[in-house]
């Protein structure tokens, strides 16, 4: 009987982990110009924050770490690193909480966060070890800023942003939640007027939208990317404006999908925010309750405003009416807080009888609803919206038309012009912070904004005592004068630094391309090592970040390559999103919830390869899953019985016994493990390797080396602790993450024989080895026989059989 040898993990871990660090994980380290073909495995690198990884966080770095180790044996040159992205409000807050400087904070969350990984065994080239905070880094974000900006895609304006009163700073639209409230405290998100730093985005939408299709992404995170650009073809339309002594005194563009519905146009609708409303104030008879109506409706957040089931709110501006194009009529102008300013010209056309809203607004409001598609060519008495496709009534010289073939002859008929518009707005690049990297760019009385010169980068953060929000909505760097005042370099005179600084995306949306050349000081890559390494193979991370850093570093990327600095158009070719873990409560993972789970303590419980393991048998990588303890248990016991075969295994005397059914189980477990581990079902891999370890086990007779090393090499991604040490054991000096992967023989694969399973009643009494493809004769007469069988069928005849071929037969007695 085999003996059980409990297994030292913690002893086997700390004892490679010493070897591994004192080499500085030398096996990982990556060639710049390898001769082997390339592989580029990124996971999104990690916030620093005082509380640690929990589990959940660990889940992507172990899928990559897996991959990477899994590539590099398959002969890939791999590049795998690991970075901090460590500016932004959470180190901000908590250092102000903890009355310390953010850079001290950092420094602390690093180390502890670099620790927990180690510990893990993840295997990263650490000499190319990056953090956004370091000033040699944001020197090149800095850089890349002027290039924006002399590009004239980094602009200034002043315009109603996103405030979180609480973090004291302006919030992107990406990171407002659909609840209204800032995605980092939670607090209800307020609209102030403030001067900003926008990025043209916009500039870029069609070849984002366009390349989309070209990605190996998840097709979910695809079409949030193509939601939020949102583009529609469609026309605008001119509406002059008339007083009560019918003067025009101005005209407003509106752009509609839907030309051919523009004699059923009643009103107009303008966003509280549109600029022609101050020309017009001394025509609008209300304007005090106008400006009321405006006030209160740029409070509100984007989703209140155009929430469908809210009840639509609005104010006519009396004395002013728009005349339709299609038919000369006279028709109210109002404001709504359901248009928006920044899709297609903040204003609309409504037509009440084919538009939900519109319905509802009139409705409301008692205005004209008039019917002009038809399914049948007939008025209609409307008890809703009619929003289809039809034949034209009520349009003049178009009755009759196809409501398809209407919509150009209706544009050309009023002169419209055919247009394309973006539901993205411009990236709003300013942010009211210390820690953040500042924007070089100094404000001049005489110049304006000027930007620094490249010689002069990087322009740091000043190293001050006090760096709390100012209350005012300015950054905290505004009041420190010393490091504000300074000299244009233009020409010469006092001028002013911008306090403003970029927010956490900025760092974020080029570090993978600064891995590839970490220590350059002339450029931020050199161009030889972008065209060897990109695109990024495979990138890990949350799908919460489709439409944020995604976003974004697709935009950047495609910057770079536009001025020359880099060759490729996508930076990531493949995306996977690993799931959620939950807490055992079934709980998104949260100390205010009491259920994170601390990796440290489990890799201290139970070790680092059974924690690696059991996050990835949990369930498919892309799934959310809830954790288990009991889970963990279970893969505690595979790795020490894995422990105790190769125990017993090395203290066997005698022959090496050559089995043939066994040799047949390997290859087949080595070509399930790799087909899954190149398609990252390492739930299924984990799987097979226990199954394989059920049959190594099985007899006690001495199982020959070489199988005994194609198993750990199987299992080394995986396991690389125990791997290491199983495989030293064995007589080897090298290392086993720098072996071969074992390859299968298709010979082994070819299946003769299978398992039958004899049910009596439906409970399993029996397993028969039988040939393939066996018929429910034959497999009768097998069970039949089957002394097991005959026993708890007392020798009767069984009334019904129930046969499913190569897999079982039940005989219901």
């Amino acid at each position: 009987m085999m003996k059980f040898f409990k297994y030292p993990f913690q002893k086997v871990e700390k004892k490679w982990l010493n070897h591994w660090q004192k080499s500085n994980f030398k096996l990982c380290q990556t060639k710049d110009f390898p001769k082997k073909p390339k592989y580029y495995v990124l996971e999104m690198f990690p916030y620093p924050s005082g509380e640690g990884l929990h589990v959940g966080h660990v889940e992507n770095y172990t899928a990559g770490d897996i991959y990477a180790r899994f590539k590099r044996m398959k002969g890939y040159e791999v590049l795998h690193p690991m970075g901090w992205d460590a500016f932004g409000l959470p180190a901000e807050n908590y250092a102000i909480k903890m009355k310390k400087h953010p850079s001290e904070i950092v420094k602390h969350n690093i180390g502890v966060f670099k620790k927990q990984l180690l510990k893990m065994g993840f295997g990263y080239d650490w000499k190319r070890e990056i953090n956004t905070t370091d000033p040699k880094y944001y020197r090149w974000t800095q850089w890349m800023f002027l290039k924006l900006f002399e590009k004239g895609l980094a602009y200034e304006k002043e315009a109603p942003i996103n405030f979180c009163p609480s973090c004291k700073t302006g919030l992107a639209n990406e990171e407002v939640t659909a609840e209204g409230t800032c995605d980092r405290c939670g607090t209800p998100v307020e609209k102030k007027l403030l001067k900003q730093w926008w990025i043209k985005i916009t500039a870029y939408a069609e070849r984002l939208l366009k390349d989309i299709d070209l990605l190996d992404w998840p097709e979910d995170v695809k079409e949030m990317q193509k939601n939020w650009i949102g583009k529609s073809n469609g026309h605008q339309i001119k509406f002059a404006l008339k007083d009560d002594n019918n003067f025009k005194i101005g005209e407003i563009e509106v752009f509609t999908t839907r030309a051919d519905t523009l004699f059923g146009a009643t009103y107009l609708v303008l966003a509280p925010e549109h600029p022609i409303i101050n020309q017009l104030k001394d025509s609008i008879q209300n304007y005090y309750e106008v400006q009321h109506y405006i006030t209160d409706a740029l409070q509100k957040s984007e989703l209140e405003r155009t929430d469908l089931s809210k009840i639509k709110t609005g104010v006519e501006m009396r004395g002013i009416k728009a005349i339709n194009p299609a038919n000369q009529e006279a028709i109210p102008v109002w404001i709504s807080d359901y248009v928006l300013m920044h899709y297609g010209t903040g204003a609309i056309m409504a037509v009440p009888a084919h538009d939900e809203r519109d319905f509802e607004f009139a409705k409301k409001f008692k205005l004209n609803i008039t019917e002009v598609i038809s399914l049948d060519g007939k008025e209609h008495p409307l008890e809703e919206a009619y929003t289809g496709d039809g034949v034209l009534i009520n349009s003049g010289p178009f009755n009759g038309l196809d409501s398809k073939s209407a919509q150009e002859k209706i544009a050309l008929y009023v002169g419209a012009k055919k247009v394309t518009n973006y539901k993205m707005r411009d990236w709003i690049f300013s942010r009211q912070r210390y820690w953040g990297e500042p924007i070089p760019i100094v404000h001049c009385p005489q110049c304006g904004a000027v930007p620094v010169p490249e010689k002069n980068l990087p322009v740091t953060l000043p190293n001050v005592k006090s760096y709390e929000p100012t209350g005012t909505g300015e950054s905290p760097l505004a009041a420190i004068e010393s490091w504000v005042n300074t000299k244009c370099p233009k020409c010469g005179g006092p001028a002013k630094r911008e306090t403003n600084t970029m927010p956490q995306w900025a760092g974020s949306c080029w570090y993978y391309l600064r891995y590839l050349d970490p220590k350059n000081s002339k450029k931020f890559v050199d161009p030889k090592k972008e065209k060897k390494w990109l695109p990024v193979d495979i990138y890990i991370g949350g799908k919460e970040h489709a439409v944020l850093h995604l976003l974004y570093a697709r935009f950047w990327h495609k910057f770079l390559k536009d001025i020359g600095a880099v060759a490729t158009e996508e930076p990531f070719k493949k995306l996977v999103n690993q799931g959620i873990i939950l807490g055992s409560d079934g709980r998104k993972m949260s100390k205010s919830f009491g259920n994170v789970v601390n990796p440290d303590e489990m890799v201290k419980k139970y070790g680092a390869d059974a924690l690696r393991m059991y996050i990835m048998f949990m369930g498919p990588l892309e799934d959310m899953k809830a954790w288990n303890t009991d889970g963990i248990n279970g893969l505690s016991r595979f790795i020490s019985r894995v422990w105790s075969l190769y125990q017993n295994q090395l203290r066997l005397k005698g022959k090496e016994v050559k089995n043939v059914e066994l040799e047949k189980v390997l290859h087949r477990t080595i070509k399930k493990v790799t087909d899954d581990t190149e398609n990252l079902r390492f739930n299924t891999a984990i799987s097979a390797l226990m199954e394989c370890l059920n049959k190594m086990q099985e007899k006690e007779v001495k199982i020959p080396k070489a199988y005994l090393e194609t198993y750990l090499k199987l299992l080394a991604p995986y396991a690389p602790f125990i791997t290491e040490e199983l495989w030293h054991e064995l007589g080897h000096r090298n290392s086993i993450h720098e072996e071969k992967w074992p390859k299968y023989n298709k010979k082994y694969l070819e299946q003769k024989t299978f398992e039958l399973l004899v049910q009596v009643n439906g409970k399993l009494r029996a397993k028969i080895e039988a040939p393939l493809n066996l018929s429910q004769k034959e497999a009768e007469k097998l069970a039949l026989a089957h002394p097991q069988v005959q026993k708890f069928l007392q020798n009767a005849k069984p009334k019904k059989i129930i046969f499913v071929p190569n897999r079982l037969i039940n005989l219901v007695g």
